[in-house]
């Protein structure tokens, strides 16, 4: 799979008009008819439409395949189309060493679409986890880590060209969604604590939090996030992991990026848990990519606390949006029936949180995550327990 947050299977009707639209946008960008065949459905989030179209006729040098993104409308605050189109147009400008994406080839901000290179068949970082190889997940996990710095220290400090890009492209929504998600939950997560879980929030961690909110809009050390973190959209080639799905990338903290290692894949529910010491491992290598850009986070009195600033942040944003959703979330293409649930992953994560405070000695952080977790445990003790993938089983 190349392109889109799931496999799993999709509304198929969108798929002609996509395939027709991305006929019509790359015949204009060339200038002379381009045709595509034999639409295969990627599948795609519900506000997507996601095709692998083989090029049938052309008079142009074009790749075989290329695949094709179309949005609908916007979402609410948001504009999924905007920040994929844009991220891309940031992403195919850097040299070909440094580009950890597909390649945009065309792009039309009134059909909704991109079309983009097609990067094959190699195998999701999820595969890798659901496998039975320990050591070829291992080496993806790692591999994800090195990406992502590589991708951070190659895009350092390009905040003022991804505005530019959203500007130009007409978007009337530039405002970051994660960082949108954030705010809104600073205040109204310990309301839904006090609902759902009797949990009170102390004046200290509520503090706590918003400090590490003001040092996650207030950093300097920003570069390019594709913003989700999700095994499915990461792709494992010999030429190391390429990250798909940018519909919130966005120039963020690059710190927060880094605590997804720590909290592994925070942005979905499809989570398991790593063996001891793997998260550390992939901090390590993550570090190792981006010092030479910010060599003060080659510094632990400097790194730790922000880490665990912009750990709790997902934690929190987590919860938050946990318990906000009454249902479970669906099976897709790397979460089956059988797989965690949100309470163990939940636990999982307090329970991380807790220690890793523990050992920065944030008092206020460790007890307030004891209370969460007691209390997620005393209606559901099976949920003490987040298997490991089953690769390293």
């Amino acid at each position: 799979m190349s392109v889109g947050t799931t496999a799993g299977s999709t509304d198929t009707s969108g798929v002609p008009d996509a395939v027709a639209a991305a006929e019509s946008v790359l015949s204009s960008r060339f200038g002379a008819p381009v045709r595509l065949a034999d639409p295969e459905d990627l599948g795609g989030t519900g506000r997507s439409v996601v095709v692998r179209v083989r090029v049938a006729s052309t008079p142009f040098s074009l790749p075989r395949t290329l695949v094709v993104k179309r949005y609908p409308a916007p979402v609410a605050d948001r504009d999924p189309f905007a920040h994929e189109a844009v991220s891309h147009k940031l992403l195919t400008a850097l040299p070909g060493e440094d580009r950890r994406t597909p390649e945009l080839v065309a792009q039309d901000p009134r059909k909704r679409l991109v079309v983009l290179e097609d990067l094959g068949k190699a195998p999701r970082l999820a595969e890798k986890l659901l496998g039975s190889d320990a050591r070829a997940a291992e080496r993806g996990l790692l591999a994800w880590a090195h990406a992502m710095g590589r991708l951070h220290a190659a895009t350092a400090g390009r905040d003022a060209d991804f505005d530019a890009l959203m500007r130009r492209q007409g978007s009337q929504c530039c405002a970051d969604p994660i960082a949108v998600d954030l705010y809104e939950s600073l205040d109204k997560l310990p309301g839904r604590l006090a609902e759902s879980l009797e949990v009170d929030t102390p004046p200290a961690v509520h503090d706590f939090v918003v400090r590490a909110w003001r040092s996650f809009v207030t950093s300097r050390r920003r570069a390019f996030s594709p913003s989700t973190s999700c095994p499915d959209n990461h792709l494992v080639t010999s030429k190391g992991v390429k990250f798909l799905d940018f519909e919130g990338g966005c120039v963020r903290d690059v710190v927060f990026d880094a605590a997804c290692l720590r909290v592994p894949f925070p942005s979905c529910w499809c989570a398991y848990g790593l063996p001891a010491g793997m998260s550390e491992a992939m901090v390590a290598a993550w570090r190792a990519e981006v010092s030479s850009v910010w060599p003060d986070l080659d510094d632990d009195e400097v790194f730790r606390p922000r880490l665990l600033e912009s750990q709790l942040l997902w934690v929190w944003l987590g919860t938050y949006r946990a318990l906000a959703e009454s249902t479970p979330a669906p099976p897709n293409s790397h979460r089956a029936a059988e797989s965690p649930s949100r309470l163990q992953i939940l636990v999982c994560r307090w329970s991380r949180l807790r220690a890793d405070a523990a050992a920065l000695a944030e008092q206020a952080v460790v007890d307030h995550a004891d209370a969460v977790v007691a209390a997620l445990l005393s209606t559901h003790p099976e949920a003490a327990t987040l298997p490991l993938y089953p690769a390293f089983r």
